[in-house]
């Protein structure tokens, strides 16, 4: 299952995110375009993209595992295993 089939079925309501989910989606947004940082990188350079890119990981994260909850509901609760392209 590609990530385009399972964005087409979040926005067209097919499959419903968890709450918490949205809440890093927007949180993280919020916190990369806000003035305000717990590293900035005003004084640290690169180093203040840490604290960035560790949320974009998290919702990364939680975006994989929503995927996971999509795929298994859509092979009616199976797992399926995914293979390796070589």
């Amino acid at each position: 299952m590609s990530w385009w089939n399972f964005t087409k079925a979040v926005f067209h309501g097919e499959h419903k995110l968890a709450p918490m989910t949205w809440v890093a989606a927007v949180a993280t947004v919020v916190y990369t375009i806000s003035p305000l940082d717990f590293i900035p990188e005003l004084f640290l350079g690169p180093l203040g993209l840490a604290d960035d890119l560790g949320l974009w990981a998290v919702l990364i994260a939680l975006a994989a595992k929503e995927k996971s909850r999509y795929e298994v509901s859509v092979h009616g609760g199976e797992y399926v295993k995914a293979t390796r392209l070589s």
